[in-house]
């Protein structure tokens, strides 16, 4: 308890040197949350005396390695995630003094695999996916084998007998850990014989449904999805892999897979019926609010009706809305300053 006194103290004083330093908010973390962030920070500008906060799109485990690097105003206020926040995180914060955070949740995405408009239609099943861009593949009852397959018509007859070529995001990404874990895994564990290594062999079971192949099927594109797009229009045989914000976006120059029988569209996104959603957060420290003018302010417009509501702004822009009762919650603990609670 000592020691955590004595780094909050430390981190007091170092604030305190800084504070004259900024007076605008700054933001870090997902690309997936990006275009809702900066929707929200330009209504706020607009509509408020505050400056407009600066959003940076760095991945979520690159504003995570930001936000939690310390306190004071050379530090991010606050951190945008399209996956929750792992304990490391906690940990890494919590040594660097960033002891007391806000955690918000802002509603659901989709991840999707798409190509551009006008190319052949994909339809996939979890277990095409996983066998199109694991590294290593099942070969019979307790065997593997590096992924053979070259086209997707190796991976399943009926797919199209085009090379695998599939662009998404990086290691540092949220969209990556969710895919990996929804999509990736998803599939891997339809072999029963895998699905059971999870309780025999946990390490071994990670493992092989989480690595994705490195010999050029899959093609790391960085943090920036629109940039993907791009390529998915200049290249009609690949695929890419982004949030659903993105293809609503972008719908007149992409389109979507289903995936297991399911397009990735609003409604079945918000029902729970798409298998490759997710939650969207962002995490406040709350030791810059009310030193960085607008933190507060800026936060319980984001959880407004207006913002992350049904009918807000942000489901225009493809932010699929929680429930009535899950807003009300998290609004509570957003403007309550709420402790995060793993």
């Amino acid at each position: 308890m000592l020691k955590k006194i004595v780094i909050a103290a430390s981190a007091a004083v170092v604030f305190a040197g800084a504070a004259e330093a900024r007076d605008q908010i700054q933001i870090v973390g997902s690309s997936t949350v990006f275009p809702f962030s900066t929707a929200v920070a330009e209504t706020f500008g607009q509509k408020t005396g505050f400056k407009t906060p600066v959003v940076e799109s760095t991945g979520s485990g690159g504003g995570m390695k930001l936000f939690c690097s310390g306190v004071g105003t050379d530090h991010p206020d606050i951190t945008n995630a399209s996956r929750r926040i792992k304990s490391s995180e906690v940990e890494l914060c919590a040594g660097n003094g960033v002891t007391d955070i806000t955690e918000v949740k802002v509603g659901y995405d989709g991840i999707v695999l798409a190509n551009a408009k006008g190319a052949t239609q994909y339809d996939l099943s979890l277990k095409d996916i996983y066998l199109a861009l694991a590294a290593d593949i099942p070969n019979g009852e307790g065997k593997w084998m590096p992924n053979p397959n070259k086209t997707w018509k190796d991976v399943n007859p009926a797919l199209p007998d085009t090379q695998i070529e599939v662009l998404g995001p990086p290691p540092t990404s949220g969209t990556r850990d969710a895919f990996v874990e929804l999509a990736m895994e998803g599939g891997c564990k339809t072999f029963d014989w895998v699905k059971a290594l999870k309780k025999s062999d946990k390490s071994t079971y990670k493992a092989r449904c989480h690595a994705i192949r490195e010999d050029g099927a899959f093609v790391d594109a960085g943090e920036n999805d629109n940039l993907i797009v791009q390529k998915l229009v200049a290249n009609p045989d690949a695929l890419g892999i982004f949030g659903f914000s993105f293809l609503d976006q972008n719908g007149d120059k992409v389109q979507g897979s289903t995936v297991d029988g399911t397009p990735p569209e609003f409604e079945l996104i918000a029902d729970g019926s798409y298998p490759i959603s997710r939650a969207l957060f962002f995490y406040v420290k709350q030791a810059h609010i009310g030193v960085v003018p607008g933190v507060k302010e800026f936060v319980t417009e984001f959880t407004s009706e207006a913002a992350f509501g049904p009918e807000g702004y942000l489901a225009d822009k493809g932010l699929i809305p929680m429930t009535d009762a899950e807003r009300e919650e998290w609004r509570n603990k957003a403007t309550n300053n709420v402790n995060l609670s793993m």
